[in-house]
């Protein structure tokens, strides 16, 4: 079984950045366990299309039985965004369909994402909604 590679916020924020996004992060859990907050780290991405994405890793994962070493994040759970709400996207995509959250997504698939959503045309929205497809 291959090993997920870790993802912080930074190396996230780096992924969005290199895909042309404006892009804010934060952490919310800190590396002492009574940390009050229910994820890891959040980033919100913004494209030059007006699409978005809002991705956040929820929990540490633990990769040996003791949790005294291996505490990763190496899945996150992405929503998308449109018109400043949440939005499946439009049919064809391998993404988002039915749906405006993917969850357990690892690195691989947050830049499969990442490219889907920095490469659409918002205007197929308006074509599926014209042809009854959306």
């Amino acid at each position: 079984m291959d090993e997920l590679k870790p993802m912080t916020a930074e190396s996230v924020r780096e992924i969005l950045e290199e895909a042309g996004a404006q892009v804010m992060s934060r952490s919310g859990r800190t590396e002492s366990y009574g940390a009050p907050r229910d994820f890891s780290f959040e980033v919100k991405a913004l494209f030059e299309n007006g699409m978005g994405l809002h991705v956040v890793a929820r929990q540490f994962n633990y990769r040996d039985p003791w949790e005294a070493t291996g505490r990763v994040n190496d899945l996150v759970d992405v929503s998308l965004m449109r018109e400043g709400g949440y939005s499946p996207l439009p049919k064809g995509y391998p993404w988002f369909q039915g749906c405006d959250m993917e969850e357990g997504v690892d690195e691989g698939g947050l830049r499969e994402i990442v490219a889907c959503v920095r490469g659409l045309n918002p205007k197929v929205y308006l074509l599926q909604e014209l042809t009854g497809d959306l």
